[in-house]
């Protein structure tokens, strides 16, 4: 099984940016479907976008759509999560998941592995 570590979180103020880092073990990377998830304390963890093995399509939560964007350097075993104009109800913690090829839904059950997740914290 894939392992994920994430990177890249940490306190911004509103209208800020950030960029999430999910970092894979596997070799065979580039045949991952990779998700980004977050969870707020007291809610569900929730969907925010994924990207295919190859490098698209993506597909993003409307609550982060044309402010979040995926991308993956396979070369670097690297997906990235770029984040614009931040707002408080973006905080969170922040995962990556994974899983080896297509995927057939976008809740946390669709994905087999997980990273430890990243604390992203917006300030207003």
């Amino acid at each position: 099984q894939v392992q994920l570590v994430e990177s890249g979180g940490g306190l911004v103020q509103a209208g800020g940016s950030l960029r999430l880092s999910c970092t894979a073990s596997a070799r065979n990377f580039n045949y991952y479907t990779v998700a980004w998830f977050r969870q707020a304390p007291g809610k569900e963890r929730e969907y925010v976008g994924h990207i295919y093995g190859n490098g698209g399509p993506t597909d993003y939560a409307d609550s982060v759509k044309n402010r979040f964007t995926i991308s993956r350097d396979n070369t670097k075993r690297t997906v990235y999560l770029q984040m614009v104009n931040l707002k408080p109800e973006d905080t969170a913690v922040y995962y990556c998941a994974g899983r080896l090829g297509r995927i057939t839904g976008t809740g946390p059950a669709d994905f087999g592995a997980w990273g430890q997740g990243t604390q992203v914290t917006v300030s207003s």
